[in-house]
């Protein structure tokens, strides 16, 4: 089993109408053919966070139930690749028409826009049930953007062309790996919390077995495996980006939301719950 537990398959009426559209928007988006760049990527970071606060606040019961399993996993980043598709494509025909001077940018700020009112809501909730501790979340970004600034200046001395290959488009993946690899092991050492994707729960335990366990926790381990892989895979995706940069830093951008998805998910969900 390589499939985390909890994944929910929504009734076909729900499904089909959602794959119908998002096939709609990718064929659309085919055709425009907008720009890709770091900025690009850069901007699709908020919708990433956006889609995680969608399903935490599924968790938090906070959706009719006729449309609750549209918020499940992995439903729910079918939605939110709609959501954000079509104000990609929307911001691609306000660029071309003169009312926003760059696409990246609408992207960026309507993404910011609308993760800030969900989470916002979500935290505003976790207020009122008395559920809101933010000491453990706070300490992981901080810890995350710190060991990403040793990742990264580690990664520029000795692979320097990798890391002006890739960009902020590799600091974007290093960063959400690290925040989802932090989040784990704080929720895993200190919090108690339960790992339901096995491969990573093979690593905790493999983290737990060590003698190092008794002193520093069992998450540790995990954190330097998602670092390095992701520092694995910019340095494969080098001469990508350099030959077919637009398609390269789409995957980029994919194996970013990877991390940043489940890593907001955690940070917000041990905030708010």
């Amino acid at each position: 089993m390589v499939l985390p537990e909890g994944f929910v398959v929504p009734p076909w009426y729900l499904v089909v109408p959602v794959l119908v559209i998002l096939g709609g928007i990718i064929a659309l988006l085919w055709a425009l053919e907008p720009p890709v760049t770091d900025r690009t990527v850069i901007a699709f970071a908020p919708w990433m966070m956006f889609g995680a606060t969608l399903h935490v606040l599924y968790k938090m019961g906070t959706f009719p139930s006729s449309i609750e399993p549209l918020f499940t996993a992995p439903m729910v980043y079918a939605v939110t690749a709609v959501v954000t598709g079509l104000v990609w494509i929307i911001g691609v025909f306000l660029h071309v028409g003169g009312l926003q001077e760059t696409i990246s940018r609408f992207i960026g700020i309507t993404g910011t826009a609308f993760f800030t009112v969900f989470a916002m809501f979500a935290l505003f909730l976790s207020l009122e049930i008395g559920t809101f501790e933010p000491f453990w979340p706070v300490i992981a970004v901080v810890v995350a953007g710190i060991v990403t600034a040793i990742a990264w200046l580690a990664l520029g001395l000795w692979f320097t062309d990798v890391a002006a290959t890739t960009g902020a488009t590799g600091v974007l993946v290093v960063f959400g790996h690290t925040l989802d690899g932090v989040t784990t092991a704080i929720g895993y050492d200190i919090l108690s919390a339960t790992e339901n994707v096995p491969l990573s729960l093979l690593l905790l335990e493999a983290g737990g077995s060590l003698p190092t366990a008794e002193y520093i926790g069992a998450g540790w381990l995990f954190v330097l495996v998602k670092v390095g892989l992701a520092m694995v895979i910019l340095g494969l995706f080098r001469e990508f980006v350099e030959e077919q940069p637009q398609q390269a830093r789409l995957v980029l951008a994919f194996v970013a939301a990877v991390g940043l998805g489940p890593a907001v998910h955690n940070t917000l969900l041990f905030t708010v719950a």
